[in-house]
C-alpha cells in the first residue's frame, strides 16, 4: 500500500508555499529608517537568544541521544539488534532538529513582518492584515511541512513506528525548553516594562523610554511564535505516531507498511495539510473588515474541507467508516475548545468585560473576577475532551480487537489536522503586537496605532483560541499516549510472562496518581516563580535606568534607554531557570517508573494528564481573558487609559501574563514529554524497576 507517498508530498507542497509566502513578506516595504533600527534590534535580541538557548540544547540533546543509544530499547550489551538503539538515537536528534528549524523559520519571518506590518498599516488595515496573517502563516505550513516529512523520512527508511518514537521524543524534549524558556523570557520582560511603565510612570505600553521594550517585543517572538510553534509540532508528531503505533498489531501477521491503518494516519495527516494550504488561502479582510472574523472563517473552512477530504479518501480506500467518525469527532471536539476559549478570551464577549468592569473596584476584584471565570471555562473544553474520547472508542470498539484504542489516537489527529491554520493565527497575534510596538516607538501617528490595536486585539484572542486547541489537542494526543503507553507495557510483560495491572486499587497505581497529580503543579509554580524572581531584578534595573540617565524619563531629544541591559537579564534569567524545571520533571518520571514499577507509572502519567490540562486551561483563559479586560479598558472604557481602573487591569494583566504565556502552554508539552519517556522506557522499568510491576 504506497498511498501512504501522499504525506512527503504534501509536507513538501505545505513548505513550498510557506517559502513563497515568506518571500511575498519579504518583498513589502519595511518603512522608516526609524522604524527598520527598532526591528533590528528585536531581530539581534531574538537571535541572540534563540543561539543561546540552541547552544545549551544542543549538549543536552547529545548526552541524551548518547544515553538512548546505550539502553533503549535495551541495553546495547545484550541486545542483539544494536542498530534499532542507533536508529533511535539518530530519530532523536533528527526531532530535535526538526523542531528547532521549525521555530526559527517561523520566528525569522514573524522578524520581518513585524516592522511591514506596521509600514502598511499607514495605508489601512486592509494593507495590514495580509503581511501579518500571511507571516503567521509561514509558521503554521513549515511546523506542519518539517513535522510530515520528519516522520515520512524517519518512518520510510526504517518501516518502524517505533523509531518515530524517537522522533516524536526528539520534538517533545526540544519543545519542552523552548516554550518554557521562551515563556519565562517573555513574560520577565512584559510584566517589568508593564509595571514600571504604565503603573508606576503611566507611560504607553511600548514607549520608547521604556528600558525593556525592547526585551519585551523580543519575547514576544521567542515565547509565542518560536515557543507556540515548536509546541504544536511536538502535538502534531506525537500525535501522528501514537495513532501509528496503536495500528500496530491490528492486522495480525501483517508488517506495518503493509498495514492499512498505519498508513492511514500518514495520509489523514497528509489531507489535513492540503485542507489547511486552501483555508489559509480563503483568509481576508476588507477596509473596515474584522480580523478575528476572517482569521475564525479560515478556521471553518480548513475543518470542512478535511472532513471531506477524509471522507472520500475512507470510502476509497474501503475501511470502515466508524474509523472516519472517530477522526471527525476529534475535530468537531477542536472546534468546540476553540469556541470556548473565545468565548472567555475575546473582547467583545461577557466575562472579558465583566472582568474589565470589576477593575473599577481594584486589581484584587479584578483578579478574582478572571480567575473564577478562568475556572468556569475548565467544563467545557474538558467535557469535550471526555466526550471525544469515549464517543471515538466506542466508535471504533465494535470493528475489532484493539480499535477502541485506535479511534482514540485517530480522534485525536482529526483535531490537530487543522495545526498548520491554528498556528498561522497564533503567530499573527505577535507580529500584530510587535507592529504596535513599532508605531508607537517610531511616532507613526494615532490612526497607524489604532489599526495595529485592532490586529493586535484579535491576535490576543487567536492566542487564546489557539493555546486552548492545543491544549485539547494535547489532551486528546496524551490520552492516545497512554494507550500506546498501556500497549508496549502489556506487550513485554507478556515476554517474560508476567501481566500487567493497572487497577485503580492497586495501591502502587494510587502512589503514581497522587505524584502525577502534583507534577504539573510543581512544574507551574516554579515556571512562575522564575517570572517572578526575574521580573524583580528587571524592574530594578528599570527604576535605575529612569533615576540615572539624565532626560529619559522627559524624553529629550537623542537620550535613549539601555535596552541591551534588559534583553542580557531576561535571556540569562531564562536560560538558568530551565535546566532545574526539564531535569525535575524527567527525573521524577525515572524516578516512579525505576523505583514503584510500570503499574505505578501508569497511575503517575494518569495523574499527570488530568492534572496538567485542567491547570492548563485555566491558565490560557485567564491569562487571555485579563489582557483583554485591560485593552477593553484602553479603548475608552471605565476612564480608559491611566485610570485607576486601568492600573488595576494591568496589574490583572501582569499576572495573567506568566499564566497565559509561561506555565499553561508549557504543560502539555511536559505531559506529552513524560508520556513518551514512558512509553520509550517500559521494557527497561519492566526488567529493572525495584518494586513490583
Amino acid at each position: 500500500m504506497e498511498e501512504w507517498l501522499i504525506a512527503p508530498i504534501s509536507a513538501l507542497i505545505s513548505i513550498l508555499v510557506a517559502v513563497y509566502l515568506y518571500y511575498f513578506v519579504k518583498r513589502q516595504e519595511a518603512g522608516t529608517k526609524k522604524m527598520q533600527e527598532i526591528a533590528d534590534a528585536i531581530k539581534e535580541g531574538a537571535n541572540a537568544f534563540l543561539k543561546r538557548e540552541y547552544k545549551t540544547l544542543a549538549i543536552v540533546v547529545v548526552i541524551i541521544a548518547v544515553l538512548l543509544g546505550i539502553f533503549v530499547p535495551e541495553p546495547i550489551w545484550i541486545t542483539e539488534t544494536k542498530i534499532k538503539n542507533i536508529s533511535l538515537a539518530l530519530a532523536y536528534v533528527f526531532g530535535s532538529l526538526s523542531s528547532a528549524l521549525a521555530g526559527y523559520f517561523g520566528m525569522d519571518v514573524a522578524l520581518k513582518a513585524n516592522v511591514r506590518t506596521a509600514n502598511a498599516a499607514r495605508k489601512g488595515l486592509n494593507k495590514a492584515f495580509p503581511i501579518s496573517f500571511r507571516g503567521g502563516a509561514v509558521m503554521g505550513l513549515s511546523v506542519v511541512g518539517l513535522a510530515l516529512l520528519g516522520i515520512s523520512i524517519v518512518y520510510g527508511i526504517t518501516r518502524d513506528p517505533e523509531i518515530v518514537l524517537g522522533y516524536s521524543i526528539g520534538a517533545s524534549t526540544l519543545t519542552l525548553f523552548a516554550k518554557a524558556g521562551g515563556g519565562i523570557y517573555t513574560k520577565t520582560a512584559d510584566v517589568s516594562a508593564d509595571l514600571v511603565g504604565k503603573v508606576e510612570l503611566g507611560i504607553p505600553e511600548d514607549d520608547p523610554r521604556n528600558p525593556a521594550v525592547i526585551a519585551d517585543n523580543v519575547g514576544d517572538n521567542v515565547g509565542d511564535v518560536a515557543g507556540m510553534g515548536a509546541d504544536l509540532f511536538d502535538s502534531y508528531v506525537a500525535c501522528v505516531m501514537a495513532a501509528m503505533l496503536l495500528a500496530v498489531g491490528l492486522i495480525p501477521e501483517t508488517s506495518p507498511m503493509e498495514n492499512p491503518y498505519v498508513n492511514l494516519a500518514l495520509i489523514f495527516a497528509a489531507l489535513g495539510i492540503i485542507a489547511s494550504v486552501l483555508g489559509v488561502a480563503v483568509v481576508r479582510v476588507g477596509k473596515k473588515g474584522d480580523p478575528g472574523k476572517a482569521l475564525n472563517r479560515g478556521t471553518y473552512v480548513t475543518c470542512f474541507l478535511f472532513g471531506a477530504l477524509t471522507l472520500v479518501t475512507i470510502m476509497h480506500l474501503q475501511l470502515d467508516l466508524k474509523i472516519w467518525g472517530a477522526t471527525a469527532v476529534g475535530l468537531v471536539a477542536g472546534v468546540i475548545i476553540g469556541i470556548t476559549s473565545d468565548y472567555y478570551t475575546s473582547i467583545n464577549r461577557p466575562p472579558v468585560r465583566m472582568t474589565a468592569e470589576a477593575s473599577k473596584t481594584g486589581a484584587a476584584i479584578n483578579i478574582l473576577t478572571g480567575f473564577s471565570y478562568g475556572l468556569i471555562s475548565v467544563f467545557p473544553p474538558l467535557l469535550g475532551i471526555g466526550i471525544a474520547s469515549a464517543l471515538a472508542y466506542f466508535l471504533c470498539e465494535g470493528i475489532s480487537a484493539g480499535f477502541g484504542v485506535y479511534g482514540v489516537g485517530m480522534s485525536a489527529l482529526g483535531m490537530l489536522s487543522i495545526v498548520a491554520t491554528i498556528v498561522a493565527g497564533d503567530a499573527y497575534g505577535p507580529i500584530g503586537d510587535n507592529a504596535k510596538g513599532i508605531a508607537e516607538q517610531s511616532g507613526l501617528g494615532e490612526e497607524v496605532i489604532r489599526i495595529t490595536d485592532k490586529l493586535d486585539a484579535a491576535g490576543n484572542t487567536t492566542k487564546a483560541i489557539s493555546k486552548g486547541f492545543a491544549i485539547g489537542a494535547a489532551g486528546l494526543t496524551a490520552l492516545a499516549l497512554l494507550a500506546t503507553y498501556h500497549k508496549i507495557a502489556s506487550a513485554h510483560a507478556e515476554l517474560i510472562g508476567k501481566t500487567v495491572s493497572f487497577d485503580l486499587m492497586n495501591p502502587l497505581v494510587m502512589l503514581g496518581v497522587f505524584i502525577g497529580i502534583a507534577v504539573p503543579c510543581l512544574f507551574s509554580a516554579l515556571c512562575m516563580l522564575a517570572v517572578s524572581k526575574n521580573s524583580s531584578v528587571m524592574i530594578e534595573e528599570i527604576r535605575r535606568q529612569f533615576r540615572e540617565i539624565p532626560g529619559l524619563r522627559e524624553g529629550k531629544e537623542g537620550v535613549k534607554p539601555d535596552y541591551a541591559s534588559c534583553v542580557d537579564i531576561a535571556t540569562k534569567a531564562a536560560l538558568e531557570a530551565l535546566l532545574p524545571l526539564i531535569a525535575m520533571s524527567i527525573l521524577i518520571t525515572l524516578a516512579v517508573g525505576f523505583i514503584c514499577g510500570i503499574s505505578a507509572l501508569a497511575g503517575y502519567l494518569a495523574g499527570s494528564i488530568f492534572s496538567g490540562f485542567m491547570l492548563a486551561i485555566l491558565m490560557a483563559n485567564s491569562g487571555g481573558m485579563w489582557d483583554n479586560a485591560k485593552k477593553y479598558i484602553e479603548d475608552g472604557k471605565f476612564g480608559g487609559k491611566g485610570s485607576d481602573a486601568h492600573k488595576a487591569a494591568v496589574i490583572g494583566d501582569t499576572v495573567g501574563d506568566p499564566f497565559k504565556d509561561t506555565a499553561g502552554p508549557s504543560l502539555n508539552t511536559l505531559v506529552t514529554v513524560i508520556s513518551q519517556i514512558a512509553s520509550l522506557l517500559a521494557p527497561l522499568i519492566i526488567t529493572y524497576a525495584l518494586i513490583g510491576l
